[in-house]
């Protein structure tokens, strides 16, 4: 299991590295003052020590969790890559939504703020 989150990215083909990087980037950008750790063998991007947004690499998609609640214009955004309860799946075969992940990493930390 990785102990960082380069060491995570690493372990991957380097197209899949390289969209993994993308989606770090964006969400740091999202969550300026985030930090990152490895959950649950994910990449986790966290404020406060509580965990805010993971993002994982897989086979043939990205994935991102959990699903935020609320905004019903991000549901909507958000409801072609709905997958397993509290999932959003991004095809690696398709470009990824980087703004999507932004607004996701966004909405997720706005609430993790209000906790």
């Amino acid at each position: 299991m990785a102990a960082t989150i380069d060491e995570y990215i690493a372990g991957f083909p380097p197209n899949t590295a390289g969209i993994l990087r993308q989606v770090r980037a964006t969400m740091h950008a999202a969550v300026p003052d985030g930090e990152e750790t490895i959950t649950y063998g994910m990449p986790t991007i966290t404020l406060g020590g509580k965990y805010v947004v993971y993002f994982a690499g897989w086979k043939h998609h990205i994935s991102v969790y959990p699903v935020p609640v609320g905004d019903e214009a991000l549901q909507q955004a958000v409801e072609p890559y709905k997958a397993a309860k509290g999932t959003l799946k991004f095809p690696l075969a398709k470009p990824i939504p980087y703004d999507l992940i932004a607004r996701v990493a966004v909405e997720l930390a706005q609430a993790r703020r209000a906790d």
